[in-house]
């Protein structure tokens, strides 16, 4: 990239485009080459590449890029519902609106910037939006590339209504993996999950590493704040860190349900698997004037995974 740390030009690394897709995006670029893509629609990250330009999240082949739909595939932002677990449209709002570029973000962590880039999102309730939910809110969302490769979300949402309102969320992310036969998560041994494909009734996972052999679609409840995804075959490991969304989401809907999605391949649930920093089953409620912070930090290493090692780390916010 020809800059150094030291003299890493932020603003220079972060640049508003305008895709074919006719959607403005923000990219964002490191020192070492990796780049994330922010699109203004929805808050949705749509890209994520490493330092050899290789893809870490996963986008369908057939994603339709039609407003209001969401497409199939990034990091979505789930507000203010989660799935169809109330009155609004699947998964909330957050996700089908525009967004704009925050001019007064709040001032964070200035002390870590070198090598990093990054953009502030603000949204505000339309008047659409208050007629299905009459609450008003302000939205703030950072969305950073650290010098290491790392990606972090900073969401703070505000309570700027006469009433306390209640909500649900979710980093609603998609990982890039090269076979899901060959993947495992550790980090939610022996943590209570309730299982959507079994009317929300609630479980116990075992004390081993989860793999996959079917259809998933899990919450797993008051989480560790360090989760990690481990692809064997690409001998790499994905590490999320997360604070204040205490919640887990994994999904990946095998052949028979991918065969029934018109946005999706029918083979490549292969290739992909969702694992939502969220919080869902105890959703957050705001007095008015109070405001709500959730974190979230991807990063991806070599498969020379410990366990031991990331139960030590802080979460890195």
């Amino acid at each position: 990239m020809g800059h150094s740390a030291a003299v890493w030009d932020c603003k220079a690394a972060t640049e508003i485009t305008k895709d074919g897709d006719g959607f403005y995006k923000v990219l964002l670029r490191n020192p070492r080459g990796f780049s994330a893509k922010v699109c203004l629609h929805g808050g949705h990250v749509t890209s994520w590449r490493n330092e050899q330009g290789e893809e870490l999240l996963f986008t369908s082949s057939k994603a339709i890029a039609k407003p209001p739909k969401a497409v199939r595939g990034g990091i979505h932002i789930c507000f203010p519902q989660f799935g169809n677990c109330g009155s609004l449209d699947l998964h909330g709002f957050a996700r089908s609106k525009i967004w704009t570029v925050d001019d007064g973000p709040p001032l964070l962590n200035p002390s870590d910037s070198h090598g990093k880039s990054f953009i502030d999102l603000l949204l505000k309730p339309s008047d659409e939006d208050l007629k299905c939910w009459p609450h008003s809110f302000e939205f703030r969302l950072r969305v950073s590339l650290a010098a290491d490769g790392s990606l972090s979300f900073i969401s703070r949402i505000r309570n700027v209504n006469g009433k306390p309102f209640s909500f649900s969320f979710a980093y609603h992310t998609y990982l890039s993996v090269s076979d899901i036969s060959e993947v495992r998560i550790e980090g939610l041994e022996t943590i209570d999950y309730l299982d959507n494909l079994c009317r929300k009734e609630r479980f116990t996972e075992q004390g081993d590493a989860i793999t996959f052999e079917s259809e998933v679609d899990r919450v797993y409840l008051s989480t560790p704040n360090v989760v990690a995804v481990l692809d064997h075959e690409k001998k790499r490991t994905y590490v999320i860190r997360k604070e204040g969304v205490p919640d887990v989401v994994l999904w990946n809907p095998w052949e028979k349900k991918s065969k029934a999605m018109v946005d999706f391949g029918d083979d490549e649930y292969k290739q992909m698997l969702c694992v939502d920093g969220a919080a869902i089953e105890k959703p957050v409620t705001l007095k008015p004037g109070e405001e709500w912070t959730g974190k979230m930090e991807l990063s991806v290493v070599p498969s020379t995974f410990c366990s031991e090692y990331f139960d030590l780390q802080s979460s890195g916010f």
